[in-house]
């Protein structure tokens, strides 16, 4: 039987009289995508955040399950173990991808930077993945020396992803990937993550204001309001046949738009 991989209970967090989660439960299994929407507010990238260690929860438990099966109290953790996790098994894409770029570094340094922190010490085999996975997100190799101040917002978005799974981690977290990109470039990077997520068969916990974005990427999807989870199931039933009425406020104002 196949376990989840990483499961949340009752996890509750407030900053002052806000209710940012209100006892969230949550599971995601092995190479699934799951699609944590919501209006700006609704405690999205916080129950992100914690779910990725970043913030402690007021209350409740996140549990990740290692290739092992053996469970980890992810905010038990020392933090040395913390980013040994995030080092290897985990990946983190952010929505501005100068935040995870070393600016300064060449993009094949960027990518190799990540490989040296799992403990690869081996140039010409550091170039040599860099390169591929260059490849694999569509920029041109020739590149792989240019500084990523020269490139796009969509590249660096690609190079911030071939940073990231480079080291091939079981579960990716994504804040708003697309966010802040023009629409033609968007349609191109989803389709990258899309064939990325599939060919590689990573967990992702995607976070998103856009439907599209999740009905496109996400088996299952989490619709939070308030700090609440409101409606959870299979994204083409949700959105097809929304039960809670926030949803359903969602998706309309996704068709009259």
């Amino acid at each position: 039987m196949t376990l989840p991989l990483l499961e949340a209970h009752d996890l509750q967090l407030q900053f002052g009289s806000i209710r940012a989660l209100d006892h969230v439960s949550m599971a995601l299994w092995p190479g699934e995508v799951l699609a944590i929407v919501g209006e700006s507010g609704s405690g999205k990238t916080t129950l992100l955040k914690v779910l990725s260690g970043s913030d402690k929860p007021d209350a409740g438990q996140v549990l990740y399950r290692d290739p092992e099966l053996a469970l980890h109290d992810v905010h038990a953790m020392g933090a040395p173990q913390l980013r040994a996790l995030h080092r290897s098994d985990w990946g983190f894409v952010q929505q501005n991808p100068r935040d995870a770029l070393r600016m300064g570094v060449s993009a094949g340094g960027n990518v190799g930077e990540r490989l040296m922190a799992q403990g690869d010490r081996n140039y010409g085999n550091i170039r040599q993945v860099a390169l591929d996975w260059l490849a694999q997100v569509e920029i041109d190799g020739r590149r792989i020396d240019d500084l990523p101040r020269t490139f796009s917002g969509g590249m660096l978005q690609r190079l911030q992803i071939a940073r990231t799974l480079a080291t091939h981690p079981r579960l990716v977290f994504m804040d708003e990937p697309t966010g802040g990109l023009d629409v033609s470039v968007q349609a191109k990077l989803l389709d990258l993550i899309r064939s990325l997520v599939s060919r590689l068969g990573l967990a992702v916990i995607l976070v998103t204001h856009d439907i599209a974005v999740a009905r496109l990427l996400a088996g299952r999807i989490l619709v939070m309001r308030r700090g609440q989870v409101v409606e959870t199931g299979l994204t083409d039933q949700v959105l097809d046949d929304p039960q809670h009425p926030y949803t359903q406020l969602l998706v309309s104002s996704v068709l009259q738009a």
